[in-house]
């Protein structure tokens, strides 16, 4: 649980559409951004969210023109982790549903930011992330999803659809032939990879590292990646 300490600066609060509430808040230059009483991400633990895009890249090869999705902006160390992996033939949608969070990456957090939003090939859709995965056939290469603490409804309890077999199923449908679905999480669950290998996907799970500065007596922080491929 998080308490304000000395040094630390609440820039502003927002609410997750029925979901919870979301506070920005700063330390010196780092920030993070709590969801209720909980740290939810920061500016000084983020190697996962970058392994995200670069892994997911890794794994697509090369590719003429390739369509990312990407649910949720957070921090956007996973967007301009992905545009430096991407050529200039690529198109990123960024689907961010908190309004509040878009305008701390342009206002207090703009020197981070540092302009991935304004990329030519950076497309913003002020939506549920869901919406663009239940409208799209055969639409996107990659979808990244990073918008609950794994898989769960964790901002927003309808959020579980995105983790439910209707959910897979659409985004299966979403993604062309050999795309991959990525799924970040702070723990691993069996039960989610055996819905996703239920779906169709090809499934592989990868512990990586947090990037959290070490701590005496415990065992560095690790984050997962559930990599599932469309046939």
């Amino acid at each position: 649980m998080w308490e304000l300490e000395d040094g630390d600066e609440l820039i502003d609060t927002a609410r997750v559409p029925n979901g919870a509430r979301l506070r920005l808040v700063r330390n010196g230059e780092d920030f993070v951004i709590l969801l209720d009483r909980n740290e939810l991400m920061s500016t000084d633990v983020f190697a996962s969210e970058v392994a995200l895009a670069v892994m997911t890249c890794e794994r697509l090869g090369a590719r003429a023109a390739p369509q990312m999705l990407i649910g949720g902006y957070g921090l956007g160390f996973t967007l301009r982790a992905a545009l430096a992996e991407l050529d200039g033939s690529a198109s990123v949608t960024v689907a961010e549903i908190v309004p509040e969070i878009v305008a701390w990456a342009r206002g207090a957090m703009q020197q981070i930011t540092a302009g991935c939003l304004d990329d030519p090939r950076v497309q913003l859709v002020h939506d549920d992330v869901a919406m663009l995965i239940d409208a799209a056939c055969g639409g996107y290469d990659a979808i990244l999803l990073d918008v609950d603490n794994g898989p769960e409804g964790l901002t927003r309890r309808v959020n579980d659809w995105l983790y439910s077999e209707s959910g897979l199923q659409a985004a299966s449908r979403a993604l062309r032939p050999g795309g991959i679905l990525a799924v970040w999480s702070a723990f691993r669950d069996e039960t989610f990879v055996e819905l996703l290998e239920k779906t169709g996907f090809a499934v592989e799970v990868v512990n990586v590292d947090a990037g959290e500065a070490p701590k005496p007596g415990r065992s560095p922080l690790e984050h997962v990646i559930f990599f599932a491929t469309k046939a």
